[in-house]
């Protein structure tokens, strides 16, 4: 590289990222084809439009790309009839023939773009979306009021149950009926527990509107755990989902990148969402990007990322139980999943000096200083403000992708335990 000033900088990141233990849930490490794949010629080329249907001459290749990519998304995920590798004896089975048929729009930039346009092509503006509150683990884009998706449309927030921490599906139930939303929004950016696809159908299926007609679309952002539900141990959303939207880069292992997933049927919504992606927010499409996804696609396939995804769960849920034992409140108790809350601020049990208990932004502050990477996290029911909350975000997808197992997770709880106690 002859620009020696961002040589430094890449150089000095890859020194960071080699030498600190990442714990960051949203975070991987993609391969190096993913990373060839992102740096390709494909950058080179624009190719607004859909395969077939471009606005510019020179994209035979491309769409044999864009077609690839959507090829291997509907696979891996047991879509339209296709068969994938897991077996029924997997802990999370899915069902490889379903008969619902679905679309895949791979052109979206990013997990909040590809948000926004579901929404965009969907609902009407000042419309309804029912969404988990931020502070109880939601995200910006399920209609929080600083984001474009509580600007443009109304949120009908949710939460927790206050004593279990997780999702009370009663009331959940009792919020749809009185609000009548539109769409229903689930899958959460930092909900450490198994979700009730079932339960959510049924509740969006309960809504009855002003007009006689019934049952509110049904949305999940499995953006944080598509890689667990490739890899069979986190159950599929596709059997009762209406859209199902993800980003790539998470437990996914891809680039930095979007997938929105949509049931084809009469509504057409596959149809409103492809006009909403393009013209309606975006122009030409990153191919780059759309062939990084597509090899990421195909390392989800394997054998090898199946026993990845069991060895992630496996080790969050040991670093869960270390953190407790040393005397840590995790949130919710546990988790089944790849991440999970700390409470730092009510949940440190006290040294005999008296020292254990820190805010989140403090406990970052001080694992960082020792080259673990976190995040500081609003736990439920916080008191303290967002930008110093009462807790951190754990993730054990990419230490685990690192080779690390369950041993070397209990040595991190005990790092992490060490760390925060010191004065």
């Amino acid at each position: 590289m002859k620009d020696t000033q961002i040589k430094k900088l890449i150089d000095a990141e890859k020194k960071r990222q080699k030498k600190a233990i990442n714990l960051i849930a949203s975070e991987n490490y993609a391969s190096k084809d993913v990373l060839e794949a992102l740096g390709s010629e494909l950058n080179n080329k624009y190719s607004e439009g859909y395969p077939g249907k471009r606005y510019y001459g020179g994209n035979e290749i491309i769409d044999k790309v864009e077609n690839l990519c959507i090829e291997r998304a509907l696979k891996l995920f047991g879509l339209n009839g296709s068969s994938t590798h897991f077996s029924q004896s997997d802990k999370f089975a899915r069902n490889n023939s379903l008969e619902a048929n679905w679309h895949v729009n791979v052109q979206a930039l990013s997990g909040s773009p590809a948000n926004l346009a579901v929404y965009t092509g969907l609902i009407p503006q000042g419309g309804k979306i029912m969404g988990m509150s931020l502070a109880h683990g939601g995200h910006l884009t399920h209609g929080h009021k600083v984001s474009a998706s509580g600007k443009f449309w109304l949120q009908v927030p949710y939460g927790l149950d206050a004593k279990t921490e997780m999702l009370n599906y009663e009331e959940l139930k009792n919020i749809a009926q009185k609000e009548k939303p539109a769409i229903i929004v689930a899958g959460y950016t930092a909900y450490p527990r198994i979700i009730d696809w079932k339960k959510i159908r049924e509740i969006a299926d309960s809504v009855v509107y002003e007009d006689g007609k019934k049952g509110a679309l049904m949305m999940v952002d499995m953006s944080h755990i598509a890689g667990l539900v490739a890899g069979g141990v986190y159950p599929s959303p596709f059997e009762y989902a209406d859209i199902v939207t993800t980003t790539t880069h998470k437990t996914l292992r891809g680039p930095r990148g979007a997938l929105i997933f949509t049931r084809k049927d009469e509504r057409e919504l596959d149809k409103k969402i492809d006009k909403a992606v393009f013209p309606g927010l975006q122009g030409g499409p990153h191919q780059n990007q759309t062939a990084g996804i597509a090899i990421a696609l195909k390392e989800a396939s394997t054998s090898a990322f199946k026993k990845y995804a069991k060895q992630v769960v496996k080790n969050t849920a040991v670093l869960a139980s270390e953190l407790s034992r040393l005397g840590w409140r995790v949130v919710s108790g546990g988790t089944d999943s790849h991440l999970l809350l700390l409470d730092t601020w009510n949940g440190g049990k006290k040294n005999e000096k008296g020292a254990g208990a820190v805010s989140g932004k403090e406990a970052s502050l001080k694992l960082e200083r020792k080259n673990i990477i976190v995040n500081m996290n609003a736990i439920p029911f916080d008191t303290r403000l967002p930008n110093d909350p009462s807790g951190i975000r754990l993730g054990g997808a990419a230490e685990t992708t690192r080779g690390r197992k369950e041993k070397d997770f209990i040595h991190i709880a005990k790092s992490i335990d060490n760390i925060l106690r010191e004065e």
